[in-house]
């Protein structure tokens, strides 16, 4: 388990795209887990050790994950994620150059709750749920683009419905339409950053997730050491 910020009150680990952050019907050990057997035995702490989830990242996505170690700092930080307060940058590889380097992109996304899957669509519609992020390419190679993610809402599958409706699927992402897996079985999306004020010193916490260790993208991990 990878620790990328620790206090008294939160606590953010880096996630691998074969980890889930929360325990699900697959019965696999979820994230949330490790990082209480890690704090118990960390500081030797009898009894159960008190973990909040503040958000979630799919499976097969990577990245930051934030948690909350006391009950106020859960609040809060929940408090702040509901607010938008929390701002939240991705990466994604993509094959497909968008059409413009730079832009906003609002879709209507619906659910379908039985494909776990969620359809982006240009025009309001009902029960839809409106979705914005900001994209910009920020370097390429000769067979891909990294793209870099200002989400702006919290959606259900938001960049990568938004990406594939863009003509842009995220590498390795078969549900919406790339053409082939990636060979760890996850996608080429990565909570690359997150921002905001510490919810009890309120000091500006940034916390970066250094990019997996996969050949794709070490060849763009000289963008990475410019951050």
């Amino acid at each position: 388990m990878t620790v990328l910020y620790e206090d008294n009150h939160i606590i953010a680990v880096g996630k691998t795209c074969r980890e889930i952050v929360q325990g699900d019907r697959t019965g696999d050990e979820p994230l949330s887990e490790t990082v209480k057997a890690w704090l118990k035995d960390k500081y030797q702490k009898p009894g159960n050790v008190f973990l909040g989830v503040t958000h979630r990242l799919d499976r097969p996505v990577t990245g930051v994950v934030l948690f909350a170690k006391t009950g106020k700092a859960l609040a809060r930080m929940n408090e702040m994620f509901r607010l938008g307060e929390v701002k939240k940058t991705y990466w994604a590889i993509v094959k497909k150059r968008p059409p413009q380097e730079e832009g906003e992109l609002t879709h209507w996304l619906m659910r379908n709750e039985k494909q776990n899957k969620s359809y982006a669509y240009d025009k309001e519609k009902p029960d839809a749920k409106k979705a914005i992020l900001h994209y910009k390419l920020i370097a390429a190679s000769e067979n891909y683009n990294l793209l870099e993610i200002d989400l702006k809402t919290g959606r259900h599958h938001q960049i990568r419905a938004q990406l594939a409706k863009m003509g842009c699927p995220i590498r390795g992402d078969l549900k919406y339409g790339f053409d082939r897996s990636n060979k760890d079985g996850g996608i080429s999306l990565h909570a690359r950053r997150v921002e905001f004020l510490h919810p009890v010193t309120k000091k500006p916490v940034q916390i970066i997730a250094p990019v997996p260790e996969d050949n794709l993208w070490q060849a763009f991990a000289p963008v990475s050491r410019t951050e």
